[in-house]
């Protein structure tokens, strides 16, 4: 039986996840992306807890998220975020989408904000 676009992402990312998977010193950042939206996380597997968190649905990003612009500022504002907590380096989890258009949008905003992959 044929594999649903969701499945094939859901198995990628599975396969990425057994290599990546963030630490305290350097946190994963999760990127999770909608039709409508683009959700980034940075993460500490090792507590399971979420250190930063941006989404094209706050308030102040509202209504730029289906695009590669809201991605760009949802990478600034992340690398933004992270830099108040003191977050410099984090490994990236492109979530099994490919790295084209807002995913690559979005981690490029995040470089030129001050993260380093």
């Amino acid at each position: 039986m044929a594999e649903t676009r969701r499945e094939v992402r859901q198995r990628i990312h599975r396969r990425i996840r057994r290599r990546v998977a963030g630490t305290q010193e350097r946190p994963r950042l999760a990127v999770f992306r909608s039709l409508n939206h683009i959700y980034a996380q940075i993460i500490d597997d090792h507590q399971g807890h979420t250190l930063v968190a941006a989404a094209s649905l706050e308030k102040d990003l509202r209504g730029k998220g289906g695009n590669v612009e809201g991605a760009k500022a949802i990478g600034k504002a992340i690398a933004e975020r992270a830099k108040e907590k003191g977050i410099k380096q984090v490994v990236f989890d492109r979530g099994g989408y490919q790295y084209h258009g807002r995913v690559k949008a979005l981690a490029e905003a995040a470089r030129e904000a001050g993260l380093e992959f």
